[in-house]
């Protein structure tokens, strides 16, 4: 028996595959731009806001930035001797916490704020609980917050997540909808002296930040961009250029996992949903799903006088 030689060429494709792989392709070759373009415009606008408390604002520079803006102050030379640091809960200006109802999601989002600020400072100084004596303290206040469009949240991580199992790639969010925070924060060492101080405010995008259905969605993510921000500044001690490309360090990632941070001080306000969390968050899940509720804080108490 003869057997003949296979040549590929000589397969018959199959009409049916060949015209639905052109139709996928072109539906990338203008869907995607397309996409893409949109998703680079859709951002945010949230303008810098001051509300009057910090100490000082006559120290601040100019303002800075496009995407993410801030006005800053850092005294390199007074912030060198500091050792410990306490962090004041962050609170929200009036104006800012009547734009979001539910008290639990204010609290979220500044336990977030300040989870974020324990966790990376103390990589440098030690973290000590608010009312004990520190070298600085900081103090933060939410002066402005978009809220998040839930329902166009929940359509965006829809089409995000559907096409990602369809496509090779998923469609970026869609810019509508997206919401913003607004911080102004100082650290003020322990005889009030404003050291450092930041205005800061930046909105979320279609391209950087996940959609989550909650009306704290974009402010919640925020939160740790700020902090992130904030840290860096005072721990080089001085103002803060271009991405950070650093690696971070084995405590950092022991925290953002979920589990005990270096400094118990820092369970004061929550820890990082970890794993858990982020899967959640690609999903679209509200945060609250995830967000673990912090521990009562240790009540300073001044030793008695003999």
């Amino acid at each position: 028996m003869r057997y003949r030689r296979w040549r590929p060429d000589r397969v018959r494709s199959n009409p049916f595959t060949s015209s639905f792989s052109k139709r996928i392709s072109k539906f990338f070759s203008f869907a995607l731009p397309l996409a893409l373009a949109a998703a680079a415009a859709g951002c945010s606008t949230v303008p810098l806001k001051q509300a009057g408390t910090l100490s000082s604002y006559s120290n601040l520079g100019p303002p800075k930035g496009k995407l993410q803006k801030s006005r800053i102050y850092v005294d390199g030379t007074g912030l060198a001797p500091a050792k410990t640091v306490a962090i004041a809960p962050t609170t929200f200006a009036f104006s800012a916490a009547t734009r979001i109802k539910s008290p639990d999601d204010r609290t979220m989002v500044s336990n977030a704020l300040d989870r974020a600020l324990c966790i990376s400072l103390s990589d440098k100084y030690r973290i000590v609980a608010p009312g004990e004596p520190a070298d600085l303290t900081i103090r933060s206040v939410v002066t402005d917050i978009v809220p998040t469009n839930k329902a166009m949240a929940g359509v965006s991580a829809v089409v995000t997540v559907g096409t990602g199992f369809v496509l090779p790639v998923g469609v970026p969010r869609l810019p509508a909808g997206l919401g913003g925070l607004a911080v102004e924060a100082e650290a003020v060492d322990g005889s009030g002296v404003q050291r450092a101080a930041m205005v800061w405010s930046r909105g979320a995008n279609s391209l950087q930040n996940e959609p989550r259905v909650s009306d704290v969605g974009d402010a919640y993510g925020l939160a740790s961009k700020f902090s992130s921000e904030f840290s860096r500044m005072l721990i080089a001690r001085k103002e803060p250029k271009g991405l950070d490309l650093s690696l971070p360090s084995g405590q950092r990632m022991k925290s953002w996992l979920g589990g005990k941070p270096k400094y118990a001080a820092c369970d004061t306000f929550g820890r990082e949903p970890g794993l858990i969390g982020a899967v959640a968050g690609k999903y679209g899940a509200p945060p609250q799903w995830t967000e673990k509720k912090p521990k009562p804080a240790a009540i300073y108490q001044p030793k008695a006088q003999p």
